[in-house]
């Protein structure tokens, strides 16, 4: 999801091993956790390297780190995430405050992010 959503990449297994499965082998990891954690990274190596790790809780409260993404056109931004998955948190309402206008999404785990858009002050 993130990755489609970013325009980034899995991250390539270490130097050394074809796949991530025989990077796990080598070191040991129990086959029932390999799907445990996932990196991101964006293909020009010029954005931040994402790192996702499952836990076994549900989320039940706020996320412990929210994203904020910047859109030209928060519709077109909308219908792409929900496409991949993703859902809007709020559909009756927009957000404006401190001169930007934000959007609240989910992604489909539940992780809330926003999409910025119209980040003009206001007049």
């Amino acid at each position: 999801f993130w990755a489609e959503v970013l325009g980034y990449k899995l991250q390539d297994p270490p130097p050394g091993f074809s796949t991530w499965e025989d990077w796990a082998r080598a070191n040991a990891i129990p086959e029932d956790q390999w799907d445990a954690m996932s990196a991101v990274v964006d293909p020009d190596e010029k954005g931040p390297r994402l790192f996702f790790q499952r836990v076994p809780e549900p989320k039940t409260v706020k996320n412990r780190v929210h994203l904020d993404l910047m859109v030209d056109d928060v519709d077109v931004a909308t219908s792409r995430i929900e496409s991949l998955g993703g859902r809007r948190r709020r559909p009756e309402a927009d957000f404006r405050e401190y001169g930007y206008s934000w959007r609240t999404m989910a992604d489909p785990e539940g992780n809330e992010f926003c999409l910025i858009y119209d980040g003009q002050p206001e007049s």
